[in-house]
């Protein structure tokens, strides 16, 4: 594999696990329930907003209840949407090994991610991500408002970093966002889940700092 001074991850499903339905699990058993909190919060378009800071949790949140068809789903979706990011996200097995290598290997290690604003707020990504303190950028989505695959954000994240594209390698679990990124200059791969791989894909053969 070419070699490249900096590797960048995203964070969900790549540095950390995600499971969108764990906090509403933490709520109730009942399948139809978890079932369609996982519809009306995680895959509508106000989670899209969030992403891309173009909403608030609160105007997110009532405009999601308005879709549940009862008042225990209601119940539900809210402790879930309000709880996410207490259940939802752990960090990845084997990932602490890939960062301390790449950190003792002397590359410049960052976050490229699409997440919310509360993310960010107290540095919460630092909670699910190993050894936080090694990376040298975090560049959260929300606080740009903007989102992966647009090509700004790739480069708007070099632009603050002063990085070189062709310098960058990027990680993430979205063929669309690795497509995005190399058309930006930079290289990726697509991470499969298994971390152990990555590490050999990313140390194995590299000869050049």
């Amino acid at each position: 594999m070419v070699s490249y001074k900096n590797i960048v991850f995203d964070m969900g499903r790549v540095l950390a696990d995600y499971d969108a339905n764990r906090a509403t699990e933490k709520y109730t058993d009942d399948p139809a329930i978890i079932r369609e909190v996982n519809l009306v919060v995680y895959h509508s378009g106000e989670w899209t907003l969030l992403d891309g800071g173009l909403i608030s949790d609160e105007e997110a949140l009532k405009n999601m209840l308005r879709r549940c068809s009862s008042d225990e789903v209601r119940r539900a979706a809210e402790f879930s949407f309000r709880h996410w990011d207490d259940y939802n996200l752990w960090q990845h097995p084997g990932m602490d090994r890939v960062i301390a290598d790449l950190k003792q290997a002397g590359k410049g290690l960052y976050i490229l991610s699409n997440v919310s604003l509360r993310m960010a707020v107290n540095d919460r990504w630092r909670e699910y991500v190993p050894y936080p303190d090694d990376f040298d950028g975090v560049f959260l989505s929300a606080e740009y408002k903007m989102l992966k695959p647009q090509p700004i954000i790739y480069e708007t994240f070099c632009n603050r970093y002063g990085l070189k594209a062709e310098d960058c390698l990027f990680i993430d679990d979205l063929k669309r966002n690795i497509d995005a990124a190399k058309a930006c200059g930079m290289g990726g791969i697509v991470f499969d889940g298994d971390a152990e791989k990555l590490r050999k894909d990313l140390l194995g053969t590299d000869d050049r700092k």
